[in-house]
């Protein structure tokens, strides 16, 4: 049976310490390499990006403002039954492809979720890990690998958001079909943890969470876990028996207690009483 051709979306800007690695893992796909198609989108790199991108793929080309354009272009420009979108400090782990098509065929899905590592540097780099794994498969989550089908029916990604677009583009592929989650993981390389950058991004997100709140409603069952105390700084990491967990880890759950609490500040101090 003919494999279903995926098509990679990366989105990028002036990321030449990282774009050869993601591009490596898709290449490195336990695959057939001529059933995977490669889409760089650029934002105005002024560095190697593009020269190094292009090593790898023809599919090169800049678009802008913000990443939801340049994801929507790639979906334009791609010709896959499915899109895999990545950012550039990303990578795959050898079977994801292959898994996301196959369960995706078998069980006509319409999404996937792919479970996230942090890869950092020292202890706030376990931190960061240790909390994302608290929210695959969650609202705090988003679908990576879709029908592209699907994601043209439902207008890709929303281009007035710019932080959020994953949030709302993943519960409009949750309306329109089934979604799951893989065994195979994908790695987010955030090298040395840097407090007040990480907080510098937070901050920067909070522009778009008012008009996301506005186009679902602050009543919204989701809006209310993805924004409201209750869920965001307890029931996400209690659910499913995830307690057990910061029992069996207790140094690391201090840690993300720490951060959590100086987001939660920063986007106070920010004049949004919300927090993602």
């Amino acid at each position: 049976m003919k494999r279903p051709l995926v098509s990679v979306v990366v989105t990028t800007r002036n990321e030449e310490k990282m774009i050869g690695e993601c591009l490596a893992s898709v290449k490195g796909q336990d695959y057939p390499s001529g059933r995977v198609e490669v889409v760089v989108v650029d934002n105005g790199s002024t560095d190697a990006t593009v020269k190094i991108a292009s090593r790898f793929t023809p599919l090169v080309f800049n678009h802008g403002p913000e990443r939801s354009a340049q994801r929507n272009l790639g979906i334009e420009k791609s010709r896959g039954d499915y899109i895999l979108y990545l950012d550039a400090d990303m990578r795959l782990s050898p079977g994801v492809i292959a898994e996301a098509a196959e369960r995706s065929e078998r069980e006509n899905l319409a999404g996937l979720y792919i479970p996230e590592r942090i890869i950092g540097e020292g202890f706030w780099g376990r931190v960061r890990n240790f909390e994302r794994g608290f929210y695959d498969g969650t609202v705090i989550d988003a679908v990576r690998f879709v029908r592209r089908a699907t994601a043209r029916e439902i207008g890709g990604f929303d281009e007035s958001l710019n932080g959020p677009e994953d949030w709302d583009f993943d519960r409009r592929i949750r309306a329109a079909g089934g979604v799951g989650i893989t065994r195979s993981v994908l790695y987010h390389q955030e090298g040395k943890f840097n407090l007040r950058r990480y907080l510098a991004k937070k901050r920067y997100y909070t522009r778009s969470f008012a008009p996301y709140i506005a186009k679902w409603g602050r009543e919204d069952p989701e809006i209310r876990k993805q924004f409201g105390f209750a869920y965001r700084y307890l029931g996400v990491f209690l659910e499913k028996g995830k307690w057990r967990r910061l029992l069996a880890y207790p140094l690391l759950a201090g840690g993300m207690i720490y951060l959590r609490s100086a987001v939660g500040l920063a986007y106070l101090a920010s004049g949004f009483s919300q927090q993602r």
